[in-house]
């Protein structure tokens, strides 16, 4: 039987442990805040004190101005609005049809289905770069070069997402599904009025990446989009860089701009995220 003073050293020893561990985080959190906070003060900054050592974290004179000369200097607003319009179309497929592929890979039986399902998602180890080639002769071959169809096409679906969903799904008895093909649905409706609502968690997850990976993408835009009133924003940040000199507070300005949806979007779900990437993982 363990005495009272052993109990309390071991009591002591965990909650310095657990100090430390809090600690480390809590330093690991700061440290990952510090570029996006030398960001938000470099955007208060003329171009000349970006760079000033040691670094001025709250600008004696903060220059507000920035944030006028960016929606003046570059069409901001058109730029802005054709990343919406392409993040939120491109989002909406992404989850549609990952959710649509993962239903069939996990709660369908069919010849070949493990088989499809591995060779599907091994396609996420190969590099966009290796065929991006390839797929730009096939938009050409389309004639969708130049258009956001493009980019909607190419990214309407993702073997991540269908990763994702369907280790969800595995998760979901199989015996719910059954009992509700006794009841008279098919496959659709079981989708519809059982799958989907229970996968909020995974569904959200998804959604945030989806979200945060079409809205910042800029390789995909500068291949395929080259008149200005079709660019995105990403695109449009490498205006303020001109060829002998870059305006580094406007970049850092409309950076700040840009990053707003982004954080909304991720804030809004953060609940849902955590929940989804542990529920995903249950079953494999």
């Amino acid at each position: 039987m363990q005495t009272p003073s052993l109990m309390r050293s071991k009591t002591t020893l965990t909650n310095i442990w657990k100090g430390f561990v809090y600690a480390v985080l809590v330093l690991s959190a700061l440290m990952a805040l510090v570029p996006f906070l030398w960001m938000l003060s470099s955007s208060l900054k003329l171009d000349k004190d970006v760079f000033k050592f040691p670094i001025e974290w709250i600008p004696k004179h903060p220059r507000w101005q920035n944030y006028k000369e960016i929606w003046q200097t570059i069409p901001l607003g058109l730029f802005i609005c054709n990343t919406a319009k392409l993040t939120l179309i491109v989002t909406f497929l992404q989850m549609l049809t990952s959710s649509f592929a993962a239903y069939a890979f996990a709660k369908l039986h069919f010849k070949g289905r493990n088989t499809m399902f591995l060779c599907y998602v091994a396609t996420i180890a190969m590099p966009w770069q290796v065929y991006m080639v390839p797929q730009f002769i096939m938009m050409r071959g389309f004639h969708l070069n130049n258009t956001h169809l493009a980019i909607i096409c190419l990214q309407a679906f993702t073997a991540f997402g269908v990763f994702l969903m369907r280790q969800f799904y595995q998760s979901i008895p199989d015996e719910l599904c059954e009992a509700a093909r006794i009841d008279g649905m098919n496959e659709y409706q079981i989708w519809a009025r059982i799958m989907v609502p229970l996968s909020k968690p995974a569904l959200s997850t998804l959604l945030i990446f989806a979200f945060v990976g079409t809205w910042n993408d800029f390789l995909g835009p500068m291949i395929y989009l080259n008149r200005l009133e079709l660019k995105t924003i990403q695109i449009g940040l490498r205006m303020f860089i001109t060829q002998y000199s870059s305006e580094y507070g406007l970049i850092m300005a409309a950076s700040v701009v840009v990053l707003i949806p982004v954080l909304i979007v991720f804030l809004s779900l953060q609940k849902f995220f955590v929940e989804g990437i542990a529920s995903t993982g249950i079953k494999g």
